[in-house]
């Protein structure tokens, strides 16, 4: 637990470094429990634990630190459906809160829906993967840095 005044608690020492170190253009993978984590981390991305938080709740605390970028058409890309599951209708409620989420912090774009090994490939290019505790199905989302303004900047 980080005890600092206007950092979210449930911000672990090593996620605020790894959002510190990345740049423009740079993605955050929030893994759900059923993710290969450390398989996809073997290929070079930071390997981080979030064990126990729900994404939701860890996007949340993250997005009050992280600006989404806002020079693509997606700044966030979650797993889409495979065919069996698109056969037999299976609801992903977890997308809208995403979408709302990501929407209260600014973002103009839609989610991108890729395809599973698709996503795992993206996955392995990201700067960081954090395994969370998050149990929905599809629960995984991909986000991407944007640039910080320097009127932002302390």
């Amino acid at each position: 637990m980080v005890v600092l005044k206007g950092i979210p608690a449930l911000l672990s020492p090593e996620l605020l470094y790894a959002l510190a170190k990345m740049g423009h253009g740079d993605e955050l993978v929030l893994a759900d429990v059923n993710f290969p984590v450390s398989s996809v981390c073997k290929c070079g991305p930071v390997e981080i634990r979030a064990d126990g938080l729900q994404i939701p709740e860890l996007l949340k605390a993250t997005l009050k630190l992280f600006p989404l970028d806002t020079y693509v058409r997606s700044p966030a890309a979650v797993m889409d459906l495979v065919e069996s599951d698109k056969a037999r209708g299976l609801e992903v409620p977890v997308w809208n809160t995403y979408m709302s989420m990501l929407e209260q912090a600014g973002s103009q774009g839609s989610l991108e829906f890729m395809e599973r090994f698709a996503f795992y490939e993206r996955a392995k290019k990201a700067f960081a993967v954090v395994a969370t505790g998050e149990t929905a199905l599809y629960g995984n989302l991909i986000i991407k840095k944007g640039v910080i303004a320097a009127s932002d900047l302390c």
